[in-house]
């Protein structure tokens, strides 16, 4: 059996100790289950779109996890599209800052009878060099899986309900979906993992369960999002890989500090 942790949105700063609490607590936890691979999901930093500092010391502490790490940018990490982040949009200079703390922000593992596939949501939809680059990657990834079950993991899911459903922050932008088709219609897909709603659901689509992984750090003002289902607990996910399908469960870490952002929001994003 293969075990994977996901972490997400961890926001670490060195400008704040908020939320570091938490991540202490999963990273003990995650020590006692020595998990094979860490996914961290995207928003690990507070704010490294803007500062390296933040990027830094995510690196850092997400590196002494356990595990082989693969890590995956999110909005606060890289910037994004413009319509969801006017004054952080993605570009070469902000990929550039994570790609010397992380990696390239994009990747495959391949293990026992499963292929392992890694994405950035944040170049998807932009118009960037690298949203091009990055759909032949996941075209490669599919069509070279084989016989393999695949375990896709991003910062932002593919959407909320349906493929064909309107832009909305939360979701891969309508015009980014397109690259994602090669790996959420291939036979072997099992598992679609993801981050960025600070919300824990799962729900099948086919042969494949599609899991907004929890926050570990702060949960959003209810009112900020009618209607999305899920949990506000703070957490960390455990995917146990077996033969034909996931098992995922929460990782028993104690008891984490939950936070509504709106309490925090004047230490975190400054409004003036």
């Amino acid at each position: 059996m293969i075990t994977i942790l996901q972490v997400t949105d961890t926001h670490l700063s060195p400008r704040s100790d908020l939320f570091r609490a938490n991540f202490e607590r999963m990273r003990a936890a995650a020590e006692a289950v020595r998990p094979d691979v860490v996914v961290a999901t995207g928003d690990l930093s507070l704010d490294g779109a803007d500062r390296e500092k933040d990027l830094a010391l995510a690196a850092e502490l997400h590196r002494g996890l356990p595990g082989t790490l693969l890590a995956l940018p999110g909005n606060h990490d890289v910037g994004s599209d413009a319509r969801l982040m006017p004054h952080q949009t993605v570009d070469d200079a902000r990929l550039a800052r994570w790609r010397r703390h992380f990696g390239p922000g994009r990747g495959v593992l391949d293990l026992p009878g499963w292929r392992i596939v890694g994405l950035n949501t944040e170049v998807m939809g932009s118009g960037h060099a690298e949203e091009a680059a990055q759909a032949a990657f996941a075209a490669e990834a599919a069509a070279g899986a084989g016989t393999r079950r695949i375990a896709l993991f991003l910062h932002r899911p593919p959407c909320l309900e349906r493929m064909d459903e309107a832009w909305n922050p939360w979701s891969v932008p309508p015009e980014g979906r397109a690259a994602l088709a090669p790996l959420l219609d291939h036979p072997g897909l099992r598992l679609v993992a993801s981050g960025h709603i600070h919300l824990h659901h799962a729900v099948r689509r086919g042969t494949a369960m599609h899991v907004w992984g929890p926050a570990l750090s702060f949960y959003c003002d209810p009112r900020d999002q009618p209607g999305l289902p899920g949990s506000r607990v703070p957490g960390a996910l455990l995917h146990r890989l077996r033969d034909d399908h996931v098992e995922t469960v929460a990782l028993e870490a104690g008891p984490l500090e939950a936070v509504c952002i709106e309490d925090v929001r004047d230490l975190t994003y400054p409004r003036g």
